[in-house]
């Protein structure tokens, strides 16, 4: 997050940071962020980047849709059934995760916009 111009810094007599003061747009941009349970803080842009444009490995892409297949043929024994939910939950998770990231670039781009 890009924060504006105006922050401004306490110091102790050694002239060490112990504190910092920020305008109210900033501060209150932090508190919503701060407050979003769904952003996801502690990564990069760029890692928010590949986690956004990331897919299922390709191995596991592979009995996924060989998987698929052969469920709509329901030809599937019970064990694959099981790793065919398996490989679902996965994805839906995967999704999840991507679409967090996908917010979060989004947030991080609005609050450029704003503090610029």
């Amino acid at each position: 997050m890009q924060m504006s111009q105006a922050v401004h810094y306490l110091t102790n007599a050694a002239g060490e940071r112990v504190g910092v003061v920020l305008d109210l747009d900033t501060y209150e941009q932090l508190i919503a962020q701060a407050q979003d349970a769904e952003l996801l803080l502690n990564l990069n842009r760029e890692e928010l980047t590949a986690l956004a444009n990331s897919t299922l490995a390709l191995e596991k892409q592979s009995v996924l849709d060989e998987l698929l297949t052969r469920n709509a043929n329901e030809q599937l024994s019970e064990a694959e059934q099981t790793r065919l939910d398996e490989l679902l939950t996965q994805v839906d998770h995967l999704n999840l995760l991507k679409a967090r990231a996908r917010y979060t670039l989004q947030n991080l781009e609005s609050s450029t916009t704003v503090a610029s």
